[in-house]
């Protein structure tokens, strides 16, 4: 009972510049019109470990969830993980050269840990409208990078 998207945005910057956008959490907040705070929770550079909390509004809804990097490929590719509710959610940044630029591709999912029937038949029911949502959401979060990086 797993749910999937994966969304491509070119990006008119180069990978290095790409790279220090998303890799940058502390400034995402400033980045992603959808986050409303970031609370650091590690210190040093971006790499496996980081870990954070992020507040974002959706559906009218505030939510903070802890989130870590769980894999990063300077400045290839990177994995971000988080738990909350039952799920456990996985994003995956992946950055290829292309025409002078960069098509930065997140793949995003969310799997149910140890479901219910009640976690299941809520899934059957509103997972397509919740992934609607969040394929709405990553697309924007995506272009607002971009903007970012080609702004650097």
């Amino acid at each position: 009972m797993d749910h999937k998207l994966s969304l491509t945005q070119h990006v008119n910057a180069p990978v290095d510049k790409v790279w220090a956008v998303i890799s940058d959490i502390p400034g995402s907040a400033a980045t992603l019109s959808g986050i409303d705070s970031i609370q650091m929770l590690s210190d040093g550079p971006y790499g496996e470990g980081t870990r954070w909390k992020e507040t974002r509004t959706m559906m009218g809804r505030s939510e903070t969830v802890e989130m870590w990097v769980s894999q990063a490929n300077p400045p290839r590719s990177t994995t971000v993980k988080a738990l909350q509710g039952g799920a456990d959610y996985t994003s995956r940044m992946t950055l290829a050269d292309r025409d002078g630029g960069t098509d930065l591709t997140m793949t995003f999912g969310a799997d149910l840990v140890n479901p219910s029937r009640k976690n299941k038949l809520a899934m059957a029911l509103f997972g397509k409208l919740g992934m609607r949502i969040t394929r709405k959401a990553l697309a924007k979060d995506l272009a607002e990078i971009a903007a970012k990086a080609e702004s650097l």
